[in-house]
């Protein structure tokens, strides 16, 4: 176990229930690049204002990575080139200063030590995870207490782990998707594809109305319902 995970973060492992939540924050201390020269690109270069990793799949040999960035899509190529690591990606640009963007990693030493503690046994981890400008990354984890204090003490140098919240599954956050029904979910859906949440906007809930065969007053409320339930969770906290 690492000195500075003991203490409080066991005593909250060992309370009550028997599956935890795990919010952690790890920071490589200007390392990054050692460990993976993408995870460096990611947390320090400049044309990175934002990196947040949505879904990944972590072979032992290899690392796809699906990347919501916000900074510039073609330094981010150029850098993606120079690295021998990188087996190939894919960009799709969302506007002039955002895109997505699908990594293929070859794995180095150092990056297996650091996704295999929780990429095994009964661990569970949930996207988000966010980059940091100052080089940290902050994650989730879900899973049984012995499991992870044993991940988070292999988590191997120059990693350092900082334990920013310890929860049960009944304290966990809704994806905020996830509180929206079928309806409300196309009605978001439409207006984001005809331009209602363009600015300036393109289109009226009549628009709306007309793509999901339903009335403008349904419309209306299926979206003024789903942007309530979007703005409480991602604002309010619930």
């Amino acid at each position: 176990m690492l000195p500075h995970l003991s203490g409080w973060f066991i005593k909250c492992l060992g309370e009550s229930s028997i599956v935890k939540r795990l919010r952690v924050s790890i920071t490589a201390h200007g390392r990054e690049g050692d460990i993976h020269p993408m995870y460096g690109v990611l947390t320090r270069a400049p044309f990175v204002e934002r990196a947040t990793a949505l879904q990944w799949n972590f072979t032992g040999d290899a690392l796809g990575i699906l990347h919501y960035v916000e900074g510039d899509a073609d330094a981010f190529a150029a850098a993606a080139d120079d690295v021998d690591a990188v087996v190939g990606y894919d960009i799709e640009p969302v506007d002039d200063g955002a895109f997505y963007v699908y990594v293929r990693d070859a794995t180095t030493a150092s990056l297996a030590e650091l996704f295999g503690p929780v990429s095994r046994g009964g661990l569970v981890v949930v996207p988000p995870i966010v980059y940091g400008a100052d080089g940290t990354v902050t994650l989730t984890v879900f899973g049984p207490d012995e499991e992870l204090q044993a991940a988070m003490g292999e988590v191997p140098d120059p990693i350092e782990v900082t334990v920013e919240a310890v929860g049960s599954l009944a304290t966990s956050r809704v994806a905020p998707t996830a509180r929206l029904t079928d309806r409300q979910r196309e009605a978001v859906e439409a207006g984001l594809d005809l331009g209602y949440y363009d600015v300036p906007r393109t289109a009226d809930h009549e628009a709306v109305a007309d793509a999901l065969g339903c009335a403008p007053s349904t419309a209306a409320e299926h979206l003024r319902k789903a942007e309530s339930k979007l703005l409480r969770a991602v604002l309010g906290g619930e």
